[in-house]
């Protein structure tokens, strides 16, 4: 990062952030970006629409927590949008007047374009758009950016930047975001519901509860991390583990007949459609 006159105030050394609602997630992005140091807790701030919760968090957080939106957003060089995308317009109509092209807007709402955005501010802001998702809370997220028709480079690497301190984050086209939304962010469910169901198979086979889920539930991380640690296909790391004639190849044989496969799929197809109408419920 630089902080010569000809970057943006929001990619300089020590910018100033809000979090504009910052309930589960925006809370857990904000305690996260402290906790690493990307912002000095009298440099940040954030929002929630009741004053007790607002009271609450600003003790849990240490840092100023307002209910006035507009408030938060006038000292901030970055500004987290982390609402209902069903409100998001109403948020920015608000937050309009105290913003000028040296702000970096970064919307976590999820199936709402970078130009829905866009076309409520004044001209020339830059807008990120961004997806994390829940394993975020442990700092194991994974979270995709991308950028509106003003975001410049360096207001994406900001982004990905600040996303890396609850995981690992990819910039990419805008396009792919309600997909994205699709796998990465509700993939987590679907994960679960492998975990637990390879749990009561272990209850099944005789195996106790509580062994059973931690049996699954490291397995599960352990493949993944092979995955994300050795680059190889998954279909190169299961070979390794089918041996002619084993166990491994019966199991498979019987997810194939129950169409595992292409259920997840149909179910990250489902989402990702989804994703697309979010943004038109009231």
């Amino acid at each position: 990062m630089t902080t010569t006159k000809s970057k943006h105030a929001a990619t300089s050394a020590n910018p100033r952030i809000a979090v504009l609602g910052a309930g589960k997630m925006g809370g857990i992005l904000l305690q996260a970006f402290l906790k690493r140091g990307l912002f000095r807790p009298e440099a940040a701030s954030a929002t929630l629409l009741h004053p007790e919760k607002a009271e609450s968090r600003a003790k849990t957080l240490g840092v100023a927590v307002f209910t006035d939106n507009i408030k938060a957003v006038r000292q901030a060089d970055i500004i987290l949008v982390c609402v209902k995308p069903q409100i998001v317009r109403s948020v920015m109509e608000q937050i309009r007047p105290a913003l000028h092209k040296e702000k970096l807007i970064i919307s976590i709402a999820a199936s709402v374009p970078t130009t829905y955005i866009e076309k409520v501010l004044p001209a020339g802001i830059p807008v990120v758009r961004a997806m994390p998702n829940t394993p975020c809370f442990i700092g194991h997220g994974m979270t995709a950016v991308a950028g509106g028709s003003h975001a410049k480079p360096e207001h994406l690497e900001t982004a990905r930047k600040l996303f890396e301190a609850v995981g690992r984050s990819v910039i990419v086209d805008e396009k792919h975001m309600d997909a994205i939304t699709g796998l990465s962010a509700s993939g987590p469910a679907f994960i679960y519901i492998i975990l637990e169901s390879l749990a009561e198979a272990g209850v099944k086979v005789g195996l106790p509860r509580d062994l059973a889920t931690l049996l699954s539930a490291q397995t599960v991380e352990g493949s993944a991390s092979m995955v994300l640690e050795t680059g190889d296909h998954p279909a190169l790391l299961k070979e390794a583990v089918t041996t002619p004639a084993g166990c491994t190849i019966d199991g498979i044989m019987e997810l194939e007949d129950g169409k595992l496969r292409v259920t997840l799929i149909k179910a990250v197809v489902k989402a990702a459609e989804r994703a697309k109408e979010l943004l038109l419920q009231g």
